[in-house]
């Protein structure tokens, strides 16, 4: 089982940066699909997350800013992400929602100067 996040980067607050979660070895089309980050010094939490029909959630911080979107002919899941601010600096990964401990990879570092 793989979960390969990639995208992050450093930008400027207002920036803008997509991140894409390439999956091999689970059955993509039947797994609600996750982004978490964990910033410094806080504990991981949920971004956004993308169920199986397409419909999402995503966490009032980064409502209108963030937006999930699922590919499952290409088992990807991405996050597009527009106006970013310093408080969205982490590292970002993507799992199953709810999350398989055994299944966080290394994540997508992403920096939000200001």
């Amino acid at each position: 089982v793989q979960l390969q996040a990639s995208g992050g980067g450093l930008v400027q607050t207002g920036g803008s940066l997509r991140l894409s979660c390439a999956t091999s070895g689970i059955d993509f089309s039947l797994r609600r699909m996750g982004w978490y980050r964990q910033g410094p010094g806080k504990q991981r939490e949920v971004v956004a997350t993308i169920d199986t029909d397409g419909s999402t959630y995503v966490v009032d911080s980064v409502k209108g800013r963030f937006t999930i979107s699922r590919n499952d002919a290409v088992r990807t899941v991405s996050l597009r992400m527009v106006n970013l601010q310093p408080d969205d600096t982490a590292v970002y990964y993507c799992n199953q929602s709810p999350p398989i401990a055994s299944r966080w990879g290394q994540g997508t570092q992403v920096t939000v100067s200001s």
